[in-house]
């Protein structure tokens, strides 16, 4: 456990410039605190003493914020940056030294039974608000732009953004120019301000033709 932990210090230190000393990374980052709470529960959980596993879930996730099930797969070095609002399902996997923002649910869609909860490869990155949906697979090296909508498996080497989430970017290549051609969370295209503008352009094509047939 101690091994865990200093790996894990040592990994925030690296990807969160505001990381300023150990001591400061122990006593206040959600992250250690969830990812250690979930590494007990784990324990337990494979022992089947299920309701220990959740009850030290659940105590995490007043806690922290973060909410992972006791029966999900993380493998080495997962780091989730804030946290506030993330879940990862039961049967969610995760490979070694993924990123995780706030408000990131790896999830299921209702309707599966066994595997209902996404795999997430090895260096995945998924960005703030970002949905996973489903018992597909997310390759290794990939990136999920903020508030992307995951409905299908995603390829290695691949960037996947929008609702829901297609891939613009495989192995450095844009591979769709009709999509946010970077990963940009701040200039994203209104849906109901361009439905507005489609419905106003042909309510004024049926005007014209109305006035027409009055003539």
């Amino acid at each position: 456990m101690f091994r865990y932990i200093r790996r894990d210090i040592r990994l925030i230190k690296e990807r969160d410039p505001a990381a300023r000393s150990t001591f400061e990374i122990l006593m206040t980052y959600p992250s250690l605190t969830a990812v250690r709470s979930y590494r007990v529960a784990h324990w337990f959980y494979k022992r089947k003493m299920f309701t220990v596993a959740r009850i030290i879930s659940q105590r995490a996730r007043k806690k922290t914020g973060i909410e992972i099930h006791p029966g999900a797969e993380i493998g080495k070095g997962l780091f989730i940056d804030h946290g506030m609002g993330v879940v990862i399902g039961e049967t969610a996997v995760i490979g070694d030294n993924c990123l995780l923002y706030q408000g990131v649910t790896l999830g299921g869609t209702g309707k599966d039974k066994g595997k209902r909860h996404p795999t997430l490869g090895h260096n995945v990155l998924v960005g703030a608000g970002a949905k996973v949906l489903g018992p597909f697979r997310v390759g290794n090296n990939v990136k999920i732009a903020a508030n992307a909508v995951v409905l299908n498996e995603i390829p290695d080497n691949c960037t996947a953004v929008g609702v829901p989430a297609r891939v613009v970017k495989r192995n450095g290549q844009k591979v769709c120019s009709d999509v946010c051609r970077e990963i940009d969370q701040i200039h994203i295209p209104d849906p109901v301000s361009q439905e507005l503008c489609r419905l106003n352009t042909e309510l004024e094509r049926l005007k014209n033709e109305v006035s027409e047939m009055k003539k």
